[in-house]
Parts: C-alpha cells; sequence; structure tokens
C-alpha cells in the first residue's frame, strides 16, 4: 500500500517514525518548513530525506502544484496526521483509499481547534484518539479507529500529549495491515452529538484572578509545553506560569488576587473561589504578600 503523508507538527514525526519502523511504503512526505499555527511544529524533511523519501515544502497544500506531486506518487492512501489548514475535495478525492486524518477527541464530540487544550482548559476526565477518513468538513468523516484516553487530574498538556501519542501509535499499528488487506470497517459519526471548538486566541490565556482556582489551575494545564503557557500581567510585564497547585480553605472575605502568603519563590494568590499557588513562573517575580496582583 503506497502511502502519501502529509503532517508538520510533534505527533506527525511520532506517526511518520511508526510508519517506517512497520516498513509501511512512505512514497512522499509534505511539510511545513516553518508554522505560525503550530506551538509543536516539526520539519519532517531531514527524516524523510535520511530514508530517502521525496519530501516537499508545501504552503498551500490544496495547490494544483501539490496535487500533481502527490498524483505523481500514485499513492493509494493519504495519511494527514497534523496539518493547520482544510483539505479541499480535489485532494480528498486524489486516492483510492482517500485520506486518513487524526483528532484527539472522542468524535463526533469535540471537533475543531485546538483538542488537548480546551480538553484540559474545560476539566473534562476522559478523551480518545480517532483516526478518521477526512471529508469536506472538519473532523466529520467516518471513524476508522477510536480509543478512549483517561485523564487524571495533575495531568499537563505535555501528559495528555504523551498519552495520545502512546495510543495512536498502537492504533496505527493495528490498522494500517487492515487497510492494506481491504479489511477495515467505517463507523459513521452521529452528527447529533457533535460540537465544534473555536479557535483559541492569546487573551484566551491571560489568567484572571476572579476565576476559581480550579478553573485558573486547568487554565495552566492546557497550556503547559509544548503549548506558549497561562500568563498574567504584572506592571507591564507578562509572566508566564507552568505548573500550579490549588489551595483550600482559605478565608472567603478576600479580594481575587490578593498575595497570601510566599514559600521560597512560591507564592500562593487568592482567587474568586479558594487559592492558586504558583510553583513555576517565568520570568520569576516577587511580589508583596499583602498586595495584589
Amino acid at each position: 500500500m503506497r502511502i502519501v503523508f502529509i503532517g508538520t507538527v510533534e505527533f506527525s514525526l511520532h506517526a511518520l517514525e511508526c510508519l517506517l519502523a512497520m516498513n509501511a511504503e512512505i512514497v512522499g512526505v509534505c511539510t511545513l518548513q516553518e508554522s505560525k499555527f503550530n506551538a509543536d511544529h516539526v520539519d519532517l524533511s531531514a527524516v524523510s530525506a535520511a530514508h530517502g523519501i521525496p519530501w516537499l515544502y508545501v504552503e498551500d497544500v490544496n495547490s494544483e502544484e501539490t496535487l500533481g506531486w502527490i498524483q505523481d506518487k500514485s499513492p493509494d492512501v493519504i495519511f494527514c496526521f497534523g496539518w493547520p489548514r482544510l483539505l479541499k475535495q480535489d485532494l480528498l478525492r486524489l486516492t483510492p483509499l482517500g485520506v486518513i486524518g487524526f483528532h484527539p477527541t472522542a468524535l463526533p464530540a469535540n471537533r475543531g481547534r485546538h483538542p488537548l487544550i480546551w480538553t484540559l482548559v474545560l476539566g473534562l476526565e476522559k478523551t480518545a484518539s480517532t483516526f478518521f477518513f477526512m471529508d469536506a468538513e472538519a473532523d466529520s468523516g467516518d471513524i476508522l479507529s477510536q480509543r478512549e484516553i483517561i485523564i487524571d487530574h495533575e495531568d499537563d498538556a505535555r501528559i495528555l500529549y504523551n498519552k495520545t501519542i502512546k495510543s495512536a501509535l498502537e492504533q496505527i499499528e493495528e490498522f494500517v495491515p487492515q487497510l492494506a488487506a481491504g479489511a477495515f470497517q467505517r463507523r459513521k459519526q452521529d452528527r447529533l452529538l457533535a460540537n465544534t471548538w473555536r479557535k483559541r486566541g492569546h487573551a484566551d490565556g491571560e489568567i484572571d484572578w476572579r476565576m476559581s482556582a480550579h478553573s485558573i489551575h486547568n487554565l495552566v494545564r492546557g497550556l503547559a509545553k509544548p503549548y506558549i503557557g497561562a500568563h498574567f500581567i504584572v506592571d507591564g510585564q507578562e509572566i508566564k506560569v507552568w505548573k500550579t497547585v490549588v489551595v483550600r480553605d482559605v478565608p472567603s472575605n478576600i479580594e481575587p488576587g490578593k498575595v497570601l502568603n510566599q514559600t521560597g519563590s512560591n507564592f500562593v494568590i487568592k482567587c474568586g473561589e479558594d487559592a492558586i499557588c504558583l510553583l513555576n513562573t517565568e520570568p520569576l517575580f516577587e511580589p508583596i504578600v499583602g498586595g495584589y496582583l
């Protein structure tokens, strides 16, 4: 089975390396040299060249140039694992088996942008790793493979990312031989169960001390590395927050944003409900105990 691979994030690299270890027939790779969209961007040209695989830097994956380049490789299927733009019909119909995409949620629930971040920010207790046949809409095609992923309370973006990679690679090892043998199954998504998460912006990552400590903790978890980090502003300076813990049993008659106490470089800040201890900030800063952020 001849495969063209499209991808440009950290997961893309792991998936490509998994396919190479399986001796899958990768006949071409499309990637980006740099990305303004993906904090976890990876250029796949080096690994492709190391294995003698033709590769192409792609700005417009739907362009005639890209379509022609892919068509010349005579692929049976296209794998698109980690790409920031929608694929159009001409590309989706280019191969006999179509295009297999990936989305780290329990589709049809939670389609759309920034799935790992939203999953943690919203405090969900489980998600899934889903491979599906792509169509013209976002994340709406028939499901090929799906596995549930349990989220622990202290999992941050890095931990959930790694859990997702582990599940996805196991699924790839399972469904690629099925695709090659024509022994796979497709399961239609129930549109009545679907919702779509919106694109997040920089302002969505700003901490408001009027939020509950639990909500702030989830925001920090969701934006931890490999993402850009939650933040707040002090005297015009942006402070990144990488790790927190919720502090309970604090007086309810204290205003949000007040610095309650300090232990070493860790500070406890009163929130709309409970308090939050800042365990890892960048840069380090020293607020005044009794003062306000």
